[in-house]
């Protein structure tokens, strides 16, 4: 099939995502290896956003297919009230792989899915019913994940599920609670303690977070502030959720994000990385505190393709990739090398506003004047932003751009070389909205 049949054929039969299907001009991909995308008119596309932030070990990896092949030809599917080798192989894995005392697992078919359960699951232990989360978060788009969700991806689908909190980020849009890491987590977490106040700790079952915040801005939380935010929740029975669907899995240089502030939430949530999305799944895993409560009391969840053996392979086999190829440790020293390019661009180009990173989770934001001012507004956009993303898409590099800033999260796997391309692109790109700078 060509790639305007093909193009056309998925606008009049397919619904996109997030978008006016009218609007949509997709990228015709016919084939993916390694680090790359290939469409149907032959163009040679970087993947400098691992898709969705998820396919963590590069695409095509020889070893999953054939361990889902072997699945296969061995158990497709069976009710999720079975017991098969896979699942008990995987649970032990990621037991295993874990840090502290989440030994308990239960297997969904992606991140949101993942987050319902967690709700579920607080709330059944607590009987507690709010919940806490944060402005500058993205948790799914089903109907409750959609409330916990602060940006405005939420606004169309309120009202939603009753009884979330939200509540602003050690960092802010438009202000900063300090100057200092330490300022930031004081104040934060100052203002926290008097919301759960307002609310009645005791109607808190528990707090949401994004362990390193994602397509929000790549916000990894300033010092100190995971473990006093430990200890406060802890404080009044409130359970600490991370999300680590988009940060897990060794993206940001550790295993779980969570593990660079010293913490064990009570419950993690995990997907994207997990299968590295060859195949949907997710997880929700439980410290024994909580796990043990559900062995005596029903946990009122379920799914037709909870533990499905297919997926479950293809998560085994790809932990075994980010293990063995040290990936979450590639992860961590590609990092320096991405720093050292953001660096470079940010001292070139005059509408670099700032860059950051965290292992191979990067990001890099622009500005339309020298004081500062973000090129595009909060949910806005500018045409230096629309010229840049264009002029990535004819150069071959694919990435997700949003507002002012656009994502730098390529496969673990890339090598120095690839990266440097993706920079080199980037670089040339940047003279676009350097034009647009004013003063």
């Amino acid at each position: 099939m060509d790639a305007q049949t093909m193009i056309e054929l998925c606008k009049k039969h397919t619904l996109y995502a997030w978008s006016a299907n009218d609007t949509v001009d997709p990228l015709a991909v016919v084939r993916a290896d390694g680090c790359y995308l290939y469409t149907a008119d032959g163009q040679k596309v970087l993947d400098f956003n691992s898709q969705l932030m998820s396919v963590n070990i590069g695409h095509g990896h020889p070893k999953v297919i054939e361990a889902i092949k072997r699945q296969l030809d061995e158990l497709i599917f069976v009710y999720p009230g079975t017991a098969t080798a896979v699942r008990a192989r995987v649970g032990q894995k990621l037991a295993q792989l874990t840090p502290g005392d989440i030994n308990t697992f239960f297997f969904t078919l992606g991140g949101a899915e993942a987050n319902e359960n967690a709700i579920k699951a607080a709330r059944l232990y607590t009987g507690r019913s709010k919940i806490l989360s944060r402005y500058r978060s993205y948790h799914g788009a089903t109907n409750a994940t959609m409330q916990l969700t602060g940006d405005p991806r939420r606004w169309p689908s309120e009202p939603g599920m009753p009884g979330v909190i939200r509540v602003m980020d050690p960092q802010p849009y438009t202000f900063s609670f300090g100057e200092s890491e330490e300022e930031k987590t004081r104040n934060n977490l100052t203002y926290l303690e008097e919301v759960i106040q307002y609310e009645g700790p005791q109607n808190i079952a528990a707090m949401f977070l994004e362990s390193v915040t994602g397509t929000n801005g790549i916000l990894a939380p300033p010092k100190g502030y995971l473990q006093g935010l430990r200890k406060l929740l802890d404080k009044y029975g409130i359970l600490m959720i991370c999300d680590e669907v988009m940060a897990g899995m060794g993206r940001t240089g550790k295993m779980y994000a969570f593990e660079h502030g010293d913490i064990i939430p009570d419950i993690v949530t995990m997907a994207k990385g997990l299968t590295a999305s060859y195949l949907p799944l997710g997880a929700m895993g439980l410290r024994d505190h909580v796990a043990d409560h559900f062995r005596k009391n029903v946990f009122w969840g379920g799914l037709t393709y909870n533990s499905h053996p297919v997926a479950l392979a293809c998560a085994e086999a790809v932990l075994d990739v980010v293990v063995e190829e040290k990936l979450v440790e590639r992860s961590a020293s590609m990092g320096k090398l991405m720093r050292s390019e953001m660096e470079r661009l940010q001292a070139k180009h005059r509408s670099v506003l700032t860059t950051r990173n965290i292992g191979l989770f990067g990001i890099v934001e622009t500005q339309k004047d020298t004081k500062g001012t973000p090129m595009a507004p909060y949910n806005g956009s500018h045409p230096a932003m629309a010229e840049l993303g264009k002029f990535f898409r004819q150069n071959g590099l694919f990435t997700f751009q949003r507002w002012n800033n656009f994502m730098c999260n390529p496969p673990l796997t890339i090598s120095e070389a690839e990266l440097r391309e993706g920079f080199e692109i980037i670089d040339r790109g940047l003279e676009i909205t350097d034009r647009y700078v004013e003063g």
